[in-house]
């Protein structure tokens, strides 16, 4: 349950100029109740992300940027549930991860997944929502606060804050290295997850782990192109970029909200405090049982938190957009 919430004053279809994904893929799948369009997006300097869109096309949009290692599928049932309520979503796999494009120049800078957020949000053609989680998350805030011009119209960061505990980011850091030479098995793979969630009771789900998983040679390695990692590159801003983060915090006047794991080893109060004195009118949920990765943990009960805030705070504002 959502424990706490408290205010501070054939072909696939593509978005863009870019190409399709492969052929091979399905320009509309059938995922339970709701029919899922493969979407391909041109994002910075050309490169293709893929997305899944649901929903009503003429309704507003919510994008979905997930974190470092992950995937679109990252949310769960979340955005299906989103625009069964009358939202079109779209969960984008980043650079660098999933079916997205690996980029030919390394470059997976802060810089860069901001600008993918920008690209992608001209293509859908108004300023959406943005849910974004750790890695996803800082991208939205840069994107809303670094441009001078709309960018979205709200902001969901998903346990991701400014100020972070840096214990947490270096076991993010730690698990994603784990996978880097492969599993010989899918049950290793869930092993590893297991060891990194151990709120979650344990179980090997082969076709989950194939949405982030590929088999090369015989081993399963992660969905994401290993250079993510490289340079040291965490879910935060390095130190040297403070100012520019410092400089985004200070021009985000959307409608935003936090949500947030209790069990979470990443979000820290001092963080929580921070920044709410740096986002004025910012909100906080706070979701019992989850970590860091609460769309996983706890997938019922941030799916209730990003519906109310949409409900409440961003559909009141849409009459006459």
């Amino acid at each position: 349950m959502v424990a706490k919430c408290y205010v501070n004053h054939g072909p696939v279809r593509k978005v863009g100029s870019g190409t399709p994904a492969s052929p091979a893929d399905p320009a509309c799948v059938t995922m339970g109740r709701m029919d899922v369009e493969r979407t391909v997006f041109e994002g910075f300097e050309g490169l293709q992300l893929v997305a899944d869109v649901r929903g009503d096309p003429d309704a507003w949009p919510v994008l979905f940027l997930h974190g470092g290692g992950q995937t679109r599928h990252a949310w769960g049932s979340t955005a299906e549930t989103v625009a069964a309520q009358g939202w079109r979503t779209v969960a984008l796999d980043l650079r660098g991860h999933g079916d997205s494009e690996w980029a030919p120049n390394g470059d997976y800078s802060f810089t860069a997944f901001c600008a993918d957020c920008v690209a992608v949000v001209d293509q859908l053609e108004r300023p959406p929502v943005l849910v974004g989680a750790s890695l996803g998350g800082m991208s939205a805030m840069l994107a809303e606060g670094t441009s001078d011009r709309t960018v979205s119209c709200g902001l969901v960061l998903v346990d991701i804050t400014p100020k972070a505990n840096p214990e947490g980011i270096q076991r993010i850091a730690s698990f994603m290295q784990s996978g880097i030479d492969g599993f010989d098995t899918l049950e290793d793979a869930a092993e590893a997850i297991a060891a990194y969630t151990p709120q979650r009771k344990r179980r090997v789900n082969p076709p989950g782990l194939k949405k982030v998983l590929r088999q090369r040679d015989g081993r399963w390695y992660w969905h994401w192109d290993p250079k993510v990692i490289g340079h040291d590159r965490t879910e935060v801003v390095p130190d040297r970029l403070l100012g520019l983060l410092d400089v985004a915090m200070s021009n985000i006047y959307v409608p935003t909200m936090l949500v947030r794991g209790l069990l979470s080893d990443v979000v820290t109060q001092e963080g929580v405090d921070d920044l709410l004195a740096r986002i004025p009118g910012a909100t906080v949920v706070e979701v019992d049982g989850a970590a860091h990765m609460i769309a996983g943990d706890r997938n019922d009960a941030f799916s209730d938190s990003v519906i109310a805030f949409l409900e409440d705070r961003i559909r009141p504002t849409m009459e006459g957009r």
